[in-house]
């Protein structure tokens, strides 16, 4: 491809290990293609069948603690609900049911 749609540093430092599997945040994949997470999370919910457990799993509560004591601050801010957290193919699903220009561009 002549550009690249993210750059890859922008992607690869959004990548946690959670539960032994590589990971992205429903919050930093809705920034990523440009969508509110709150558009994300209702895409997913509308579509659950697509996201067995391999591919997307809540954050336990424990998690989010520790995820918050490695950075020092939340990057997801005060929210309500705990996070969703996508593996690989499960950002590959997202990528196919979001309707943003950059969502349909990265599963082109």
């Amino acid at each position: 491809m002549a550009k690249d749609i993210v750059a890859q540093g922008i992607v690869e430092s959004k990548i946690l290990l959670v539960r032994g599997c590589k990971v992205m945040l429903d919050s930093d994949l809705a920034a990523l293609y440009g969508v509110e997470t709150k558009v994300l999370k209702r895409a997913v919910n509308r579509n659950s069948f697509r996201f067995p457990a391999d591919f997307m799993f809540r954050l336990r509560v424990d998690e989010v603690k520790n995820l918050r004591c490695q950075f020092g601050t939340s990057s997801w801010g005060g929210r309500r609900y705990l996070p969703y957290a996508f593996t690989e193919s499960g950002v590959a699903m997202l990528s196919s049911l979001l309707n943003s220009r950059r969502a349909v561009e990265v599963n082109i």
